[in-house]
């Protein structure tokens, strides 16, 4: 009895086992790739960052621009429908399209958009270098893959995630102008009335966790590239993997940092 007891209760203990130290080793090796990261950003070519941040900023400005103002507009859309129902008028539009664009959508939904057309081009060209050997090309010539790849990358993200979120705001914002006046009759002056009241230290409650969102995207899409398997069905893998755990972990932290910033007074 005791032995078909063990034979059916040890399986699912080794596997959880399994996960548990993959995960651990998995975490290990990412706090090794950020702290190498760290350690290099004052050894990095300018022109390395530049062409970077023009593939990660400039060319994620068209996609950016659609889903931003899309949401701006279908945010004043349903604010207006819904506040008429309550107070027979459309109030409050400007309010709530500049607060939910500043302080939650345009940075969650910028990171999204970054992760999902940048992320997987990191990890799908890393991984492609791995693959074809090009990283034991690099260690041979005397130059760190982690310096020469991921540190660029990571400078030019940190630095375009919050200028591309910053771009996005505003086009939420004017296309939530555009339905209010349009659709809802709200008059100009009252529109930008109520943007003009959000506060400085709200805009910065965005832009710290834009900052956040761009390490997660960065150093998970380099983690990935760097550990993908053998073979295309090895780089499909990580640039799927590097997408979807970087859309889940942005959505995660984005609590934890929203209850963080508003416990030290960030954006209360």
């Amino acid at each position: 009895m005791k032995e078909g007891v063990r034979s059916v209760v040890e399986p699912p203990l080794r596997w959880l086992g399994e996960r548990f130290l993959t995960l651990a080793e998995a975490l290990g090796q990412v706090t090794k790739l950020f702290r190498q990261t760290i350690t290099w950003l004052y050894k990095v070519e300018a022109r390395n960052v530049m062409a970077q941040m023009v593939e990660i900023g400039v060319r994620s400005f068209p996609v950016t621009s659609l889903t931003s103002l899309f949401t701006g507009m279908v945010l004043a859309l349903q604010t207006g429908f819904s506040f008429r129902k309550v107070f027979n008028e459309p109030l409050y539009i400007g309010s709530v399209v500049g607060l939910s664009l500043v302080k939650e959508l345009g940075p969650v939904l910028t990171a999204v958009v970054v992760a999902g057309r940048v992320g997987a081009s990191i990890a799908a060209e890393l991984g492609t270098m791995k693959v074809t050997e090009q990283l034991d090309a690099l260690y041979t010539l005397g130059t760190h893959p982690v310096r020469y790849l991921a540190v660029p990358r990571f400078i030019a993200c940190v630095t375009m995630v919050p200028l591309l979120t910053v771009y996005a705001d505003s086009i939420g914002v004017l296309g939530g102008f555009f339905v209010a006046f349009v659709r809802h009759g709200v008059p100009s002056s009252v529109f930008w009335d109520e943007i003009r009241l959000i506060k400085l230290h709200e805009c910065y409650h965005g832009l710290i966790k834009s900052i956040a969102f761009a390490v997660i995207i960065v150093v998970t899409a380099c983690y990935k590239g760097f550990t993908c398997g053998e073979g295309a069905e090895g780089v499909g893998r990580a640039t799927t993997s590097a997408v979807v755990v970087s859309m889940v972990l942005i959505l995660v932290s984005d609590y934890f940092l929203s209850a963080a910033l508003v416990a030290l007074g960030i954006g209360r």
